[in-house]
């Protein structure tokens, strides 16, 4: 494997130049790790977690939910504090990033589909082994990166540290 260090300026990805990006990287051999979120205040969690994921793969790709898409997942009235441009620079500063590109479905199931990464990798609240698409911890795209050769892996996230939490800190 084969870290790159991808300059600021190329990592965000507009949807329409996603699959020449993709192929780009994929005609060089390079391997995929695919994950996603809101990302909404970033924190050491956040962080933590978008480092070990890159170690996975030689390009990390990030997909991050739309500000429409983040009020459909109901986390709350006052989300997203940043908005979708906002989030996806300041994920691609990043330095394990290689590539952002945000969606706007309520799931990223469309994006993994159309980038189907080598590896996708969730937050240890999920669970690689389950089946079931109606299961809180289920990852959605599993099958789609499965039957494509790919891996499924989480990471264990960092105990205390949530957007949740510190903005509950915000409003004491």
């Amino acid at each position: 494997m084969t870290r790159v260090k991808t300059p600021l300026k190329d990592k965000h990805i507009d949807l329409k130049n996603l699959e020449k990006q993709l192929a780009l990287w994929k005609s060089k051999g390079l391997s995929i790790c695919f994950t996603n979120g809101c990302f909404d205040l970033l924190h050491l969690g956040h962080i933590t977690y978008l480092d070990e994921a890159a170690k996975h793969a030689d390009i990390l790709l990030v997909g991050v939910n739309s500000d429409r898409s983040v009020k459909a997942l109901e986390k709350s009235p006052e989300r997203p504090i940043n908005n979708e441009v906002s989030r996806a620079k300041v994920v691609a500063a990043l330095e394990s990033v290689d590539g952002v590109v945000i969606f706007d479905e309520d799931t990223p199931q469309e994006l993994i589909k159309k980038s189907t990464p080598n590896v996708l990798v969730k937050g240890g609240d999920y669970s690689p082994d389950e089946e079931d698409p109606e299961h809180s911890k289920y990852i959605v795209g599993r099958e789609h990166v499965l039957k494509n050769g790919g891996v499924v892996k989480t990471i264990d996230l960092v105990d205390g540290f949530s957007t949740t939490n510190v903005i509950d800190k915000l409003k004491r």
